[in-house]
């Protein structure tokens, strides 16, 4: 088995050849402005150093884009936001507590319909259909391509969600739908939200792995693109541009797997520092612990499938402020070779501190030498104090652990912090992200309440919905394995309801091509 694994951050673009599951050889480029020539660079790299043979069998890509979308707030598309809850939820519509600015350029328009059901599965009112058709007529007026359709308690009953998406499918021919069920829990607010952040995205994820594709072409590449996700798996390109939202964590998700993979450890603490931020994470099993409760992306509260992780403006293109002995959140980023001190620039950052301190050999270091010694250690002490800071918010107890180092811009993390037994540093760590990326499996996951079933019968009907997403995004149906399977009894509903999370993960299906 051959894979590219390539990871696009903020600051450079990482790539790896993985052939039989060994790492043959990893390149860092530039990332660009238009990102596809950045990926270009970092496979010609990667080519001129390895011979990739006769064929590769699949070019797996993480990704940034999204998130930066969100928090950055643009290349966002208006959105037709459809509830089926009234007469409930009318004091809350659509759009409820996100950000003004966000909610500006991401709002097409509020309908809200009768319809949904009730906490026990039962009928809430009927369904709107003449409405929804109203509300199609009006959205195809207003020249919106994207829509989101919400209905109370979905989870136990998606089918007023589907009525009301074929409603509109039929009135206006290639809308975009999506339904909330497909992305979140129970919990109305989140789960809209989450869909509506998906459905605005959905037109930059087309174009953005579109230029991935176009990229692949440039390269002489047939190999099938597959794109990372917030849980350490992999979903076909297709599916990954519906579905952007699952795409938001991916980077540094792709760190700690590519680190539990290179240090043989499923279970540590893992900092990935890159050329802006530090990103702390728990590994369990592997794979990222994820977050139990509520997440906000850029202001908007989700509830859906995310890492738990903590990011700080700590990397190696971080500015620093010698008086103020502060470091970022402000960073060069991808700039590091034009404004870094030790490359001519005249700005300071923890790569300059890095050099000055003889921590790692990059440019000119005598365009350092003026820094004391003793402000060059007391910034260094403030990143000690930053590391140990997070490292204890992620720690799942008291006790010390192995922190793993990855990253370009690890030779920032000391051999020695309160609370931790060993500093592990791994080969290839510096292109960890790529490695994630290279490695990653598909999964499938399904979180839904049943009703009026045993255990056993719930647990498998779950079995089989994960096991379909899982080859709908692309997995070997032979290969799938149960990795989750969490049920909690829901007191308060009647006919023996439980609530049943399961996920299974799968090898990529087979689909060898030449490489041009």
């Amino acid at each position: 088995m051959r894979r590219i694994g390539i990871d696009v951050g903020g600051t450079n673009t990482d790539a790896v050849l993985l052939v039989d599951g060994k790492i043959v050889h990893g390149v860092k480029a530039a990332t660009t402005a238009d990102v596809t020539s950045g990926i270009v660079t970092a496979f010609q790299a990667l080519a001129k150093a390895t011979d990739l043979g006769n064929r590769i069998d699949a070019v797996m890509i993480g990704t940034t884009h999204f998130i930066n979308a969100v928090v950055q707030r643009r290349q966002l598309t208006k959105v037709a936001a459809i509830r089926i809850a009234l007469p409930a939820t009318a004091a809350l519509p659509p759009f409820t507590g996100w950000p003004q600015d966000l909610a500006e350029l991401a709002n097409g328009g509020v309908w809200q319909l009768t319809g949904g059901h009730d906490y026990d599965g039962r009928r809430f009112m009927p369904l709107d259909v003449a409405g929804a058709r109203t509300a199609a007529s009006q959205i195809r007026e207003r020249g919106l391509e994207h829509a989101v359709v919400t209905a109370m308690f979905s989870p136990l009953d998606s089918s007023d969600e589907e009525t009301i998406a074929a409603v509109l499918r039929e009135e206006i021919p290639g809308i975009s739908v999506t339904c909330s069920h497909r992305l979140g829990g129970i919990g109305i607010l989140e789960r809209e939200n989450a869909a509506i952040l998906n459905a605005s995205l959905i037109a930059l994820a087309q174009e953005t792995i579109r230029g991935f594709e176009q990229a692949k072409e440039r390269l002489g590449l047939s190999a099938p693109l597959y794109v990372t996700q917030n849980d350490g798996t992999v979903a076909e390109a297709a599916r990954a541009a519906a579905y952007p939202v699952y795409s938001f964590a991916s980077g540094p998700t792709n760190s700690m797997r590519g680190a539990a993979y290179l240090s043989g450890i499923k279970e540590a603490i893992v900092v990935d520092v890159g050329g802006t931020t530090a990103d702390f994470g728990h590994l369990r099993l592997g794979f990222p612990r994820e977050a139990n409760a509520f997440v906000h992306v850029g202001g908007v509260r989700t509830l859906f499938r995310m890492p738990d992780l903590i990011s700080i403006g700590l990397g190696g293109g971080s500015l620093v402020d010698l008086t103020q002995r502060q470091i970022g959140p402000a960073s060069v980023g991808y700039r590091l070779p034009e404004k870094a001190m030790v490359f001519g620039g005249g700005t300071l950052t923890m790569t300059d501190i890095g050099v000055a301190a003889g921590l790692i050999d990059l440019g000119d270091r005598k365009r350092v030498g003026h820094l004391s010694a003793g402000k060059v250690q007391s910034i260094l002490d403030r990143a000690r104090e930053m590391i140990e800071e997070n490292v204890d918010r992620m720690k799942p107890d008291a006790g010390e652990v192995t922190l793993i180092a990855v990253g370009g811009g690890a030779f920032l993390v000391p051999e020695k912090l309160e609370g931790v037994a060993k500093v592990l540093r791994v080969e290839h760590g510096a292109c960890a992200n790529a490695v994630g990326a290279a490695i990653a499996q598909v999964s499938g996951e399904v979180d839904q309440v049943f009703q009026s079933v045993s255990r056993s019968e719930a647990i498998e009907a779950a079995r089989k919905l994960a096991d379909d997403r899982a080859v709908e995004a692309g997995a070997a149906a032979e290969t799938l394995a149960m990795v989750e399977a969490e049920d909690t009894p829901i007191a308060y509903l009647p006919g023996n309801a439980m609530r049943v999370r399961v996920k299974v993960v799968g090898d990529v299906a087979a689909a060898t091509v030449p490489a041009g």
